[in-house]
Protein backbone atom coordinates (compact mmCIF):
# COMPACT_ATOMS: atom_id res chain seq x y z
CA UNK A 1 0.00 0.00 0.00
CA UNK A 2 1.54 3.29 -1.12
CA UNK A 3 2.22 5.82 1.65
CA UNK A 4 0.49 9.18 1.52
CA UNK A 5 -2.71 8.05 -0.16
CA UNK A 6 -6.08 9.20 1.17
CA UNK A 7 -7.79 6.09 2.48
CA UNK A 8 -11.50 5.29 2.74
CA UNK A 9 -12.48 8.41 0.84
CA UNK A 10 -15.97 8.88 -0.56
CA UNK A 11 -16.25 10.51 -3.99
CA UNK A 12 -19.63 11.94 -5.04
CA UNK A 13 -19.82 13.31 -8.57
CA UNK A 14 -22.69 14.41 -10.75
CA UNK A 15 -24.14 17.26 -12.80
CA UNK A 16 -25.23 20.51 -11.25
CA UNK A 17 -28.48 20.38 -9.25
CA UNK A 18 -28.36 16.58 -9.10
CA UNK A 19 -28.57 16.24 -5.31
CA UNK A 20 -24.87 15.68 -4.59
CA UNK A 21 -24.80 17.94 -1.55
CA UNK A 22 -27.77 16.23 0.09
CA UNK A 23 -26.08 12.83 -0.20
CA UNK A 24 -22.78 14.24 1.05
CA UNK A 25 -24.48 15.79 4.09
CA UNK A 26 -26.24 12.54 4.98
CA UNK A 27 -23.06 10.48 4.74
CA UNK A 28 -21.03 13.09 6.63
CA UNK A 29 -23.50 12.98 9.54
CA UNK A 30 -23.48 9.18 9.59
CA UNK A 31 -19.69 8.84 9.46
CA UNK A 32 -18.46 12.02 11.16
CA UNK A 33 -16.73 12.94 7.92
CA UNK A 34 -15.47 16.18 6.44
CA UNK A 35 -16.86 17.44 3.10
CA UNK A 36 -14.32 18.66 0.53
CA UNK A 37 -15.32 20.75 -2.47
CA UNK A 38 -14.62 19.22 -5.90
CA UNK A 39 -16.29 21.92 -8.00
CA UNK A 40 -14.09 24.38 -9.89
CA UNK A 41 -16.53 27.29 -9.53
CA UNK A 42 -17.27 26.87 -5.84
CA UNK A 43 -13.64 27.57 -4.92
CA UNK A 44 -14.17 31.30 -5.51
CA UNK A 45 -14.80 33.92 -2.87
CA UNK A 46 -17.73 36.37 -3.30
CA UNK A 47 -19.75 33.99 -5.51
CA UNK A 48 -21.41 31.97 -2.75
CA UNK A 49 -24.95 32.25 -4.09
CA UNK A 50 -24.13 32.30 -7.80
CA UNK A 51 -22.15 29.05 -7.62
CA UNK A 52 -24.64 27.33 -5.25
CA UNK A 53 -22.14 26.76 -2.47
CA UNK A 54 -23.42 24.97 0.65
CA UNK A 55 -25.65 27.00 2.93
CA UNK A 56 -24.50 28.55 6.21
CA UNK A 57 -26.66 26.02 8.05
CA UNK A 58 -24.92 23.10 6.31
CA UNK A 59 -21.41 24.42 6.94
CA UNK A 60 -22.29 25.04 10.59
CA UNK A 61 -23.47 21.45 10.99
CA UNK A 62 -20.72 19.66 9.04
CA UNK A 63 -17.16 20.90 8.38
CA UNK A 64 -16.68 21.95 4.73
CA UNK A 65 -13.29 22.67 3.16
CA UNK A 66 -11.97 24.31 -0.03
CA UNK A 67 -15.09 26.38 -0.59
CA UNK A 68 -14.69 30.07 -1.39
CA UNK A 69 -10.99 30.11 -0.54
CA UNK A 70 -9.71 31.60 -3.83
CA UNK A 71 -9.98 35.30 -4.71
CA UNK A 72 -12.04 35.51 -7.92
CA UNK A 73 -9.55 37.64 -9.87
CA UNK A 74 -7.06 34.76 -9.75
CA UNK A 75 -6.81 31.75 -12.02
CA UNK A 76 -7.07 28.39 -10.27
CA UNK A 77 -6.17 25.13 -11.99
CA UNK A 78 -6.71 21.45 -11.34
CA UNK A 79 -3.10 21.28 -10.21
CA UNK A 80 -3.73 24.09 -7.71
CA UNK A 81 -6.72 22.23 -6.32
CA UNK A 82 -4.79 18.97 -5.98
CA UNK A 83 -2.04 20.78 -4.08
CA UNK A 84 -4.66 22.18 -1.71
CA UNK A 85 -6.14 18.69 -1.25
CA UNK A 86 -2.69 17.31 -0.44
CA UNK A 87 -2.20 19.91 2.29
CA UNK A 88 -5.72 19.37 3.60
CA UNK A 89 -5.29 15.60 3.79
CA UNK A 90 -2.09 16.06 5.79
CA UNK A 91 -3.84 18.37 8.26
CA UNK A 92 -6.88 16.11 8.57
CA UNK A 93 -5.01 12.82 8.79
CA UNK A 94 -7.32 10.14 10.15
CA UNK A 95 -10.51 11.98 9.22
CA UNK A 96 -12.72 10.51 6.51
CA UNK A 97 -13.01 12.86 3.54
CA UNK A 98 -16.05 13.14 1.27
CA UNK A 99 -15.24 14.80 -2.06
CA UNK A 100 -18.33 16.25 -3.73
CA UNK A 101 -18.68 18.27 -6.90
CA UNK A 102 -19.17 18.40 -10.62
CA UNK A 103 -15.67 18.94 -12.01
CA UNK A 104 -14.63 15.73 -13.69
CA UNK A 105 -10.95 16.66 -14.01
CA UNK A 106 -10.71 17.10 -10.24
CA UNK A 107 -11.95 13.55 -9.71
CA UNK A 108 -9.71 12.20 -12.45
CA UNK A 109 -6.70 13.87 -10.82
CA UNK A 110 -7.57 12.36 -7.45
CA UNK A 111 -7.94 8.83 -8.79
CA UNK A 112 -5.50 8.67 -11.71
CA UNK A 113 -2.85 11.26 -10.89
CA UNK A 114 -2.25 14.53 -12.68
CA UNK A 115 0.39 15.97 -14.99
CA UNK A 116 1.20 19.49 -13.85
CA UNK A 117 1.09 21.92 -16.79
CA UNK A 118 2.18 25.55 -17.07
CA UNK A 119 -0.43 28.29 -16.91
CA UNK A 120 -0.93 29.46 -20.50
CA UNK A 121 -1.10 33.26 -20.92
CA UNK A 122 -4.35 34.38 -22.50
CA UNK A 123 -2.68 35.98 -25.52
CA UNK A 124 -0.80 32.77 -26.37
CA UNK A 125 -3.90 30.63 -25.97
CA UNK A 126 -6.03 32.93 -28.08
CA UNK A 127 -3.39 33.27 -30.84
CA UNK A 128 -3.01 29.51 -31.34
CA UNK A 129 -6.77 28.99 -31.32
CA UNK A 130 -7.14 31.73 -33.90
CA UNK A 131 -4.50 30.04 -36.05
CA UNK A 132 -6.35 26.74 -35.74
CA UNK A 133 -9.57 28.39 -36.86
CA UNK A 134 -7.97 30.29 -39.74
CA UNK A 135 -5.33 27.84 -40.98
CA UNK A 136 -6.62 24.43 -39.94
CA UNK A 137 -5.01 21.58 -37.99
CA UNK A 138 -2.84 20.24 -40.84
CA UNK A 139 -0.74 23.40 -41.02
CA UNK A 140 -0.35 23.55 -37.24
CA UNK A 141 0.67 19.91 -37.26
CA UNK A 142 3.43 20.76 -39.74
CA UNK A 143 4.63 23.50 -37.37
CA UNK A 144 4.62 21.02 -34.49
CA UNK A 145 6.64 18.53 -36.56
CA UNK A 146 9.37 21.15 -36.86
CA UNK A 147 9.25 22.29 -33.23
CA UNK A 148 8.52 18.99 -31.42
CA UNK A 149 8.70 16.05 -33.84
CA UNK A 150 8.33 13.35 -31.15
CA UNK A 151 5.00 14.71 -29.95
CA UNK A 152 3.84 15.43 -33.50
CA UNK A 153 4.41 11.79 -34.40
CA UNK A 154 1.95 10.77 -31.68
CA UNK A 155 -0.86 13.08 -32.85
CA UNK A 156 -3.16 12.79 -35.82
CA UNK A 157 -2.85 15.79 -38.19
CA UNK A 158 -6.61 16.29 -37.77
CA UNK A 159 -6.47 16.47 -33.94
CA UNK A 160 -6.52 20.25 -33.74
CA UNK A 161 -7.16 20.58 -30.00
CA UNK A 162 -4.22 18.40 -28.94
CA UNK A 163 -1.93 20.01 -31.51
CA UNK A 164 -2.79 23.47 -30.22
CA UNK A 165 -2.27 22.31 -26.63
CA UNK A 166 1.19 20.99 -27.48
CA UNK A 167 2.15 24.22 -29.25
CA UNK A 168 0.92 26.55 -26.52
CA UNK A 169 2.70 24.56 -23.78
CA UNK A 170 5.90 24.56 -25.82
CA UNK A 171 5.77 28.31 -26.43
CA UNK A 172 4.90 29.14 -22.82
CA UNK A 173 7.48 26.94 -21.11
CA UNK A 174 10.11 26.14 -23.72
CA UNK A 175 9.56 22.47 -22.84
CA UNK A 176 7.76 19.72 -24.70
CA UNK A 177 4.35 18.71 -23.39
CA UNK A 178 5.78 15.18 -23.22
CA UNK A 179 8.26 16.37 -20.58
CA UNK A 180 5.44 17.78 -18.49
CA UNK A 181 3.38 14.61 -18.87
CA UNK A 182 6.33 12.48 -17.80
CA UNK A 183 6.17 14.22 -14.42
CA UNK A 184 2.65 12.99 -13.65
CA UNK A 185 2.03 12.94 -9.92
CA UNK A 186 0.62 9.76 -8.37
CA UNK A 187 -3.06 9.46 -7.36
CA UNK A 188 -4.06 10.91 -4.01
CA UNK A 189 -6.87 8.41 -3.48
CA UNK A 190 -6.37 4.79 -2.51
CA UNK A 191 -8.73 3.26 -5.03
CA UNK A 192 -9.23 -0.04 -3.21
CA UNK A 193 -10.72 1.52 -0.08
CA UNK A 194 -12.62 4.36 -1.77
CA UNK A 195 -16.33 4.53 -2.46
CA UNK A 196 -17.37 6.02 -5.80
CA UNK A 197 -20.86 7.50 -6.28
CA UNK A 198 -22.13 9.05 -9.50
CA UNK A 199 -25.46 10.83 -9.12
CA UNK A 200 -27.73 10.26 -12.10
CA UNK A 201 -31.15 11.89 -11.55
CA UNK A 202 -33.73 12.06 -14.29
CA UNK A 203 -33.51 14.91 -16.77
CA UNK A 204 -36.89 16.20 -15.60
CA UNK A 205 -35.70 16.35 -12.00
CA UNK A 206 -32.56 18.31 -12.92
CA UNK A 207 -34.49 20.81 -15.04
CA UNK A 208 -37.00 21.47 -12.27
CA UNK A 209 -34.24 21.92 -9.69
CA UNK A 210 -32.25 24.25 -11.93
CA UNK A 211 -35.26 26.46 -12.60
CA UNK A 212 -36.30 26.80 -8.98
CA UNK A 213 -32.71 27.16 -7.75
CA UNK A 214 -31.85 30.08 -9.99
CA UNK A 215 -35.01 31.89 -8.92
CA UNK A 216 -33.84 31.48 -5.31
CA UNK A 217 -30.36 32.68 -6.24
CA UNK A 218 -31.75 35.97 -7.47
CA UNK A 219 -33.85 36.33 -4.34
CA UNK A 220 -30.84 35.51 -2.14
CA UNK A 221 -28.52 38.16 -3.55
CA UNK A 222 -26.91 36.79 -6.72
CA UNK A 223 -27.12 40.23 -8.34
CA UNK A 224 -25.19 41.81 -5.47
CA UNK A 225 -22.46 39.18 -5.79
CA UNK A 226 -22.07 39.81 -9.52
CA UNK A 227 -21.89 43.55 -8.88
CA UNK A 228 -19.13 43.03 -6.29
CA UNK A 229 -17.21 40.77 -8.68
CA UNK A 230 -17.43 43.21 -11.61
CA UNK A 231 -16.34 46.08 -9.38
CA UNK A 232 -12.96 44.32 -9.11
CA UNK A 233 -12.57 44.71 -12.89
CA UNK A 234 -11.26 41.16 -13.34
CA UNK A 235 -9.66 39.92 -16.53
CA UNK A 236 -12.56 38.51 -18.60
CA UNK A 237 -10.50 35.33 -19.08
CA UNK A 238 -10.31 34.36 -15.38
CA UNK A 239 -12.43 31.29 -14.61
CA UNK A 240 -14.71 33.05 -12.10
CA UNK A 241 -16.07 35.23 -14.90
CA UNK A 242 -17.34 32.07 -16.60
CA UNK A 243 -19.61 31.09 -13.70
CA UNK A 244 -23.14 30.79 -15.05
CA UNK A 245 -25.11 33.85 -14.03
CA UNK A 246 -22.19 36.29 -14.01
CA UNK A 247 -22.49 37.29 -17.64
CA UNK A 248 -26.29 37.26 -17.65
CA UNK A 249 -26.74 39.32 -14.49
CA UNK A 250 -23.85 41.54 -15.55
CA UNK A 251 -25.87 42.45 -18.64
CA UNK A 252 -28.72 43.53 -16.37
CA UNK A 253 -26.38 45.69 -14.29
CA UNK A 254 -25.07 47.28 -17.50
CA UNK A 255 -28.62 48.07 -18.65
CA UNK A 256 -28.38 45.85 -21.70
CA UNK A 257 -30.90 43.23 -20.58
CA UNK A 258 -33.96 43.06 -18.38
CA UNK A 259 -33.90 40.72 -15.39
CA UNK A 260 -36.52 38.17 -16.58
CA UNK A 261 -34.59 37.62 -19.83
CA UNK A 262 -31.31 37.26 -17.93
CA UNK A 263 -32.85 34.70 -15.59
CA UNK A 264 -34.18 32.65 -18.49
CA UNK A 265 -30.84 32.73 -20.30
CA UNK A 266 -29.01 31.64 -17.16
CA UNK A 267 -31.45 28.75 -16.67
CA UNK A 268 -30.93 27.63 -20.27
CA UNK A 269 -27.13 27.84 -19.89
CA UNK A 270 -27.29 25.84 -16.66
CA UNK A 271 -29.43 23.12 -18.24
CA UNK A 272 -26.98 22.87 -21.16
CA UNK A 273 -24.07 22.67 -18.73
CA UNK A 274 -25.76 19.91 -16.73
CA UNK A 275 -26.28 17.93 -19.91
CA UNK A 276 -22.61 18.24 -20.85
CA UNK A 277 -21.56 17.19 -17.36
CA UNK A 278 -23.80 14.14 -17.41
CA UNK A 279 -22.44 13.09 -20.80
CA UNK A 280 -18.84 13.51 -19.65
CA UNK A 281 -19.35 11.46 -16.50
CA UNK A 282 -21.21 8.75 -18.37
CA UNK A 283 -18.41 8.41 -20.94
CA UNK A 284 -15.40 8.89 -18.68
CA UNK A 285 -16.21 7.12 -15.41
CA UNK A 286 -15.70 3.39 -15.19
CA UNK A 287 -17.63 0.55 -13.54
CA UNK A 288 -16.25 1.28 -10.06
CA UNK A 289 -18.57 4.29 -9.96
CA UNK A 290 -21.90 3.27 -8.41
CA UNK A 291 -24.77 4.93 -10.24
CA UNK A 292 -27.28 6.30 -7.73
CA UNK A 293 -30.34 8.55 -8.03
CA UNK A 294 -30.21 12.03 -6.56
CA UNK A 295 -31.71 12.93 -3.19
CA UNK A 296 -34.23 15.62 -2.50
Amino acid sequence: MQAGLIREAILIAGPTASGKSALAMRLAREQDALIVNADSMQVYDILRVVTARPSAADTAEVPHRLYGHVWPTKAFSTGSWLRDVTLLAARESGRRLIFVGGTGLYFRGLVEGFAEMPEIPTHIRERWRYKLHEEGPDKLHRILRLEDPEVAALLRPSDGQRIVRALEVLETSGRSIADWQAGTKPPLIERESARFCLIEPTRETVVARINSRFDRMVEDGAMDEVERLLALQPDPAVPAMKAIGVRELGEVLAGRMVLPDAIERAKIATRQYARRQATWFRNQFGPEWQRVPGEN
